[in-house]
């Protein structure tokens, strides 16, 4: 029998108690077998919910600080709707937020550009289901309720005979894979894109597959972010689904809210100008970096152009926040529109995802605007 999707936005209409059912946040591995339970990681920087909707089969997920397995899942849904959305999210959903998002947020806000994620999961080898980020949409910055704006599916993997809502309405290249792309309206427009060729891991920029769906006519910029969530709608079976990382991220330029000046140092003096720090989310061949650039100088630099260099061949596939380009190990990161000023004090973010083998050394000789950097 062919199965349809409904989509996991049908679960919210289903799962209003989910707010309701909010665990302490997880330290040691906690284990949620409630319907509509959730539990915060990371100091609450997110939220992981069990959300079993559309079974009456128990469910029950192990929460990590970095993600969840589900280790019980009996569903045997062969038609019709999923049976839970078993997922890890920034942002609110159904008035259960996390903290330290900044959503909602209007997508034509320029910090809707710097929003950034990533996941890394793993498969059982039965079952039903299909891999996917949820991302919510609503023309209202609401924290609460069933959005109404564009539900964007990001469909890793799926098997069986699985669908998304809709119809098949072309294709698309994004974040480095080729993606069969769905459109179909339940009350609020549903996007989905599912991958050509399954993979378990993925880095992009939200705005990515949101500016692809406004150039279809299937999302507007005046509409709010609202959560961002990746996870899985299991049909039949469903143990050993499993998030391994989860990460979510906003950046952009930021004024101190004292900046305290010092002098301005001279061009090359060994980098009294700027201030570097560095980070990283790592996977077997794959990574995402994140730099912030502060301007320590007493003036602001308008127009910026970063360069520095990677130890040990890394490769460069795809970037957000600057305009990234790569010669050999040396790589060159310069402003966008909207970012190219640094005030005195203030700083810059800008990311990108790239390959690496043997090792994964974090770049060195950072400058902004050809003067050294420090760290």
């Amino acid at each position: 029998m062919k199965m349809r999707m409904i989509t996991a936005g049908l679960a919210m209409l289903g799962s209003i108690a989910a707010s309701l059912v909010v665990g302490q946040a997880a330290h040691a591995d906690t284990t949620i077998c409630e319907k509509y339970g959730s539990t915060t990681i990371q100091g609450g920087k997110y939220v992981v919910m069990n959300n079993v909707w559309g079974s009456s089969a128990p469910q029950c997920i192990n929460v990590t600080n970095t993600g969840f397995t589900v280790t019980q899942a009996g569903h045997n849904n062969t038609g019709g709707t999923p049976a839970a959305y078993p997922a890890i999210y920034a942002g609110c959903h159904y008035a259960n937020c996390s903290s330290g998002s900044g959503l909602p947020l209007q997508a034509s806000n320029s910090q809707f550009n710097t929003v950034q994620t990533s996941v890394s999961m793993s498969y059982p080898g039965s079952g039903v289901y299909d891999a996917a980020y949820d991302i919510w949409f609503d023309p209202t910055p609401r924290k609460d309720g069933q959005n109404t704006g564009a539900e964007i599916m990001v469909w890793l993997n799926h098997t069986g005979s699985v669908q998304p809502v809709g119809s098949r309405v072309g294709t698309a290249n994004i974040a480095g894979g080729t993606w069969d792309v769905w459109e179909g309206n339940i009350g609020w427009n549903v996007i989905s894109y599912v991958r050509t060729s399954p993979t378990n891991s993925i880095s992009f920029a939200v705005r990515s597959f949101y500016d692809d769906a406004v150039n279809r006519g299937y999302a507007q910029r005046s509409w709010y972010l609202t959560s961002v969530q990746a996870g899985f709608e299991p049909w039949i079976g469903g143990t050993g689904l499993a998030v391994n990382n989860f990460s979510y991220s906003i950046g952009g330029v930021v004024q101190s809210p004292s900046p305290t000046p010092t002098a301005s140092p001279t061009q090359g003096n060994g980098g009294g100008a700027c201030r570097v720090s560095y980070s990283k989310n790592e996977w077997q061949g794959g990574f995402t970096g994140n730099v912030t650039v502060t301007n320590t100088s007493s003036s602001s630099v308008n127009g910026w152009n970063v360069g520095f260099t990677f130890p040990n061949g890394q490769k460069i596939t795809g970037y957000w926040g600057a305009d990234v380009t790569q010669s050999g190990s040396s790589v060159s990161a310069r402003n966008l529109s909207y970012n190219g000023s640094i005030p005195a004090g203030g700083n810059v973010s800008f990311g990108f995802q790239g390959t690496w083998s043997g090792s994964n050394g974090n770049p060195t000789g950072f400058t902004l605007n050809g003067t050294p950097c420090s760290s």
